[in-house]
């Protein structure tokens, strides 16, 4: 397989993976819409703390 072959392969992998990325990001936005602005795992955690904090003092 010459270097331009090879070149224009890559080029258009890399296209096909860009536009995957955006279909998977767009439907995981859709449904972070969907569920209705939950709070993430992170800021469940961090209230949990809280309470736990606040239970224990």
């Amino acid at each position: 397989m010459g270097p331009e072959l090879h070149y224009q392969m890559i080029m258009s992998r890399t296209a096909e993976l860009r536009q995957e990325a955006a279909r998977q990001r767009l439907a995981r936005e859709a449904r972070a819409a969907r569920k209705g602005g939950e709070p993430s795992g992170g800021e469940r955690h961090r209230s949990r703390a809280v309470f736990g904090k606040l239970r224990t003092s």
